[in-house]
């Protein structure tokens, strides 16, 4: 049950479970699994880290899967730092990879670019985040 929350306000609740689907993504791919499944938690760390720079900014922004769209809220110097540009190949395996059929299935070297990039951008996040001013 969804409950009302102070958490969604603070950059650092976001890193954390941004952190924890990076965890999820770099998983030895489990029997019966798919990088597909692996590779959902790789656009979820990128989404989370997103959402803390922008709650870390005080930019609103909408509950949505979109990278490029949560990209686009950034200020322009920002939106060309390639950490956080390249992220926009991430968004099908918010939704369509978890549908069967919907893609074609992920192959290990997407499921490799998929944790780099996301790691990527979890990384750029929490240094930005962290910088002293």
């Amino acid at each position: 049950m969804p409950r009302e929350s102070g958490d969604a306000h603070l950059p650092a609740h976001w890193i954390k479970n941004a952190r924890g689907d990076m965890a999820m993504a770099r998983i030895d791919l489990p029997e019966d699994a798919t990088y597909e499944q692996l590779c959902f938690h790789a656009q979820q760390a990128a989404e989370k880290s997103l959402k803390a720079l922008l709650t870390h900014l005080g930019i609103d922004f909408p509950y949505t899967h979109n990278i490029g769209l949560l990209v686009s809220l950034l200020p322009s110097d920002m939106q060309s730092v390639s950490a956080l540009s390249e992220a926009v190949i991430l968004t099908p395996f918010a939704v369509l990879t978890r549908y069967p059929g919907r893609m074609d299935p992920v192959t290990q070297d997407q499921y490799a670019e998929a944790v780099q990039t996301a790691s990527a951008v979890v990384d750029w996040v929490s240094a930005f985040i962290m910088k002293k001013p």
